[in-house]
């Protein structure tokens, strides 16, 4: 059975089996509805890359206190986070107040500290930043009677996913009304296996209010996701404020659902504290309507409205513009191009394009790539590395700048062919990670492979990672996160946790993520449950968190 599992053409009704044998299992074994969960899984998501554990139970002080040693003490984000994930891990804790002196009330405890290392003393968020750390929670030497928790990191990014882990090392129980750690002693090493591990979101189609995309954003840093594809713009809404171009934003549904300079700064700023990057997104020539709303010179014309007017210098001019005024509030080295779905017509429709084209020799193809080509080099010129869809990779691969980043979605086998031409590639396929396609399920998410086909490790290397994109036709405020998740968190572990541990893991999946569904829920994020045939659906009927 086990070997049908590993054909796609069975994966799913074997998976379904095993997880109704499993289940079955843990109802007759004591582990089930009315007896808690499996004691013996690991329930950390992201499935860490190393780890050992033992059988002791401690108990955590609600006055647990932070001790930073080396450069991370320097930064707030640091600091900030622990407050944060105290705050989380104390939640439903009475929380009793304890002085520094008062060791006889914290001798109560096993622990009462944490102790976080960091050697690096820069704050900088670039792609690639070492995010791994180690985890102790252990005896000291010698004392046997004294626990002692640290997190060891290169930076305080690492140091922020180390914080993650802890956190879900931390449980309250509800008998004793006190934060336990079971299976103590701990030892966990990590690090990511992909550098890029993606969230898009479209707020072009529906508005997100700042809040709901911070809100957003924290839930990423749950699931050590790192980068939010923000894809603020398309054929729907302008939204952003351009200060150079104030009637830019006329392409906004409503004067209430825009965001402004200070808005944008503020949700980048956010991410960086969570070590969360966001890349921008203007996607061009095509989806791009909304923007002849205030300027419609960029129109071909009045009644073929894109792809963006290619004959113009002031069509080049604003986007240069656009790309000056956002390059300070998005510092990320990445910065998307779209370039998808370019339908040609509209220009071999409208005459002063047309003479433009046979003036210049060229067929409306070749009017795509020099758009393109010419957006590239603008971005280029600010100290981006840009992003392109794969049309642009499937039209004129030869012609693309070599710094480009193919961004797969049509299909499979993209990235094989991409990193082959000397390409970096991230991982989109829309047939499984694709948040609008409802009814793609948990596992078909989970077991996409990035490096599918890609078996050269130089080649390897260029798949810099993935993203699992919720594109906003079909999700509101109302919505989207229910839509987001949990199956983001399939991928989320996809992306972080190596090959050889999934394999070992690959029976207590389902359990794992139905838990971390239910942490989510315990965190105020309206995750769907996990066995949903089409995402977002309400549960069936009544039953526990953890068996939906």
């Amino acid at each position: 059975m086990l070997h049908l599992c590993e054909n796609p053409h069975f994966r799913h009704s074997c998976l379904m089996f095993l997880v109704w044998a499993f289940q079955l299992v843990g109802l007759t074994s004591g582990f089930g509805l009315n007896s808690g969960l499996n004691q013996s899984l690991t329930y950390i998501w992201p499935l860490p890359y190393e780890l050992t554990s033992g059988n002791e139970t401690l108990t955590v002080n609600p006055a647990l206190s932070l001790s930073v040693i080396g450069h991370g003490g320097n930064f707030r984000i640091l600091r900030e986070g622990f407050r944060r994930y105290k705050r989380i891990i104390f939640k439903f804790s009475s929380g009793i107040s304890v002085s520094k002196n008062s060791r006889r009330i914290r001798s109560l405890y096993d622990i009462s500290e944490l102790r976080i290392i960091v050697k690096s003393g820069s704050d900088e968020l670039k792609l690639g930043v070492d995010e791994s750390y180690t985890l102790f929670v252990d005896k000291t030497e010698g004392k046997s009677v004294v626990w002692e928790t640290i997190i060891e990191a290169s930076t305080i990014y690492g140091a922020l996913r180390g914080l993650e882990t802890f956190s879900q090392l931390c449980a309250f129980d509800y008998t004793t009304k006190s934060v336990q750690i079971s299976k103590a002693p701990w030892y966990i090493k990590d690090k990511p296996r992909f550098a890029y591990r993606g969230l898009l979101l479209d707020t072009s189609r529906h508005h997100f209010p700042v809040d709901v995309i911070k809100s957003i954003i924290e839930s990423m840093s749950y699931a050590k996701l790192n980068v939010l594809h923000w894809h603020i713009i398309d054929t729907d809404a302008f939204p952003l404020e351009v200060p150079a171009y104030p009637k830019l934003w006329n392409g906004a549904y409503s004067k209430w659902e825009r965001y402004t300079v200070e808005d944008a700064s503020r949700i980048v700023r956010f991410a960086k504290t969570r070590g969360i990057h966001v890349m921008a997104e203007v996607d061009v020539p095509g989806h791009a309507e909304s923007w002849g709303a205030g300027y419609p010179d960029l129109w071909p014309n009045t009644y073929c409205r894109e792809p963006l007017d290619v004959t113009k210098n002031f069509t080049f001019d604003l986007i240069s513009g656009i790309l000056s005024e956002i390059r300070e509030i998005f510092p990320f080295e990445l910065f998307h191009l779209g370039g998808d779905e370019v339908n040609t017509d509209c220009w071999n429709k409208t005459p002063h394009v047309k003479q433009w084209l046979d003036e210049n020799k060229m067929k409306p193809k070749d009017a795509y790539q020099y758009f393109v080509l010419k957006a590239q080099e603008i971005a280029i010129s600010k100290n981006w590395t840009p992003v392109n869809w794969e049309e642009t990779f499937n039209a004129f691969a030869k012609s693309l700048n070599p710094q480009t980043v193919v961004h797969n979605w049509l299909g499979p086998g993209v990235c094989l062919k991409a990193v082959e031409k000397g390409f970096k590639c991230i991982f989109s396929n829309q047939r499984v990670w694709y948040l609008d396609h409802l009814d793609v399920s948990w596992d078909e998410v989970y077991y996409a492979e990035p490096l599918e086909g890609i078996s050269n490790v130089s080649k390897q290397e260029l798949v810099i990672g993935g993203e699992v994109c919720m594109w906003g036709e079909t999700v509101d405020t109302s919505n989207v996160q229910q839509t987001i998740w949990p199956r983001a968190a399939a991928a989320a572990e996809r992306l972080w946790s190596t090959e050889e541990a999934l394999s070992a893991a690959n029976l207590t999946v389902l359990h794992r993520l139905q838990y971390f569904r239910c942490l989510l829920n315990r965190r105020g994020v309206q995750a769907a449950p996990v066995l949903n045939y089409y995402a977002r659906q309400p549960p069936s009927g009544s039953g526990s968190c953890y068996w939906q």
